[in-house]
């Protein structure tokens, strides 16, 4: 009876042993044929080609004007008659920073946000004061005019970016799609010399503006959290900022009205973009001052 145990034991280590490695041999061969898929199907994917779905998931989720498309162009966009033709531009450029969907979001809510900002229609009024002041100018003050004038773009642009970086994160706040993303779009972009002499992430004033509007306005979504290398290093460089600003009283209580008050103000600009069917409040400015521009040169 005991030669008869032995000889089964034996027998049924010897199937499982057998069986063992039978399933290493499949598990192996499973794996060796994910990595030999996986870069066939990563290569399937291009930030280019999502941008349509992306664009319209964007527009739906948020009850924004259903007619909007979207081109994807060489170059920067100009969106600045997106208002008449209902397309907007998304930059080619801007999308090589985009390595998934959400990140293809960002560059898309980014653009979305100058457009329901009214940046184009901004820019074009300030020209037009630009160029109304400077005809009636000497040589010598069109020069100090023209060096001004550049100062005060370069600053209003980064006035602009910030603006449609937290309309984009509003945006995407409502959509499947990480918010961070927009974080990490944006520090994947050049930089400036002085924050890369100073350790500092690429574009860290734009991207600390978005942290701040989302640590007040979506904490849920920041504790989330976002899986990738250009996230993380901007956490060490956030972390001990928010946690100074949070020790202290008076700066917290001054950073919570300032989020509040811009968030009301998106809330705004996004409110009016819907109601218009696409107009934002500068573009219809600029509509009237173009008008009357007109009908006084003839």
């Amino acid at each position: 009876m005991k030669e008869l145990k032995s000889i089964f034991i034996k027998n049924h280590d010897t199937i499982i042993s057998k069986k063992g490695g039978f399933m290493k041999k499949i598990i192996v061969s499973m794996f060796t044929l994910a990595l030999m898929v996986s870069p066939a199907f990563a290569a399937t994917w291009n930030a280019a080609d999502r941008v349509a779905t992306v664009g319209k998931t964007i527009v739906t989720k948020n009850s924004l004007p259903a007619k909007t498309t979207f081109k994807v162009v060489n170059g920067a966009a100009n969106n600045a008659n997106t208002n008449l033709t209902n397309v907007i531009q998304i930059s080619s450029t801007d999308l090589t920073y985009a390595g998934n969907d959400s990140e293809v979001a960002a560059v898309i809510a980014n653009e979305m946000g100058h457009i329901i900002n009214g940046t184009y229609s901004k820019n074009q009024m300030r020209n037009a004061a630009k160029n109304a002041i400077t005809s009636k100018l000497s040589s010598e003050n069109i020069i100090s005019t023209a060096a001004n004038s550049e100062f005060l773009a370069n600053k209003t642009s980064l006035s602009d970016e910030k603006a449609a970086d937290i309309t984009g994160v509003d945006l995407l706040a409502k959509t499947g799609y990480n918010p961070l993303a927009m974080i990490v779009v944006i520090t994947k972009q050049p930089g400036s010399t002085l924050e890369a002499l100073q350790g500092r992430p690429a574009n860290t004033e734009r991207a600390m503006n978005v942290y701040d509007y989302m640590t007040y306005n979506y904490p849920s979504r920041v504790k989330t959290g976002y899986g990738c290398q250009e996230y993380r290093a901007f956490l060490t460089y956030a972390d001990p900022i928010v946690k100074e600003r949070n020790a202290n009283k008076k700066k917290l209580a001054k950073f919570n009205k300032e989020q509040a008050k811009n968030k009301a103000l998106r809330a705004k600009e996004i409110a009016q973009y819907k109601t218009t069917g696409g107009v934002s409040g500068w573009d219809a400015s600029y509509t009237i001052l173009k008008t009357l521009s007109e009908s006084t040169e003839k």
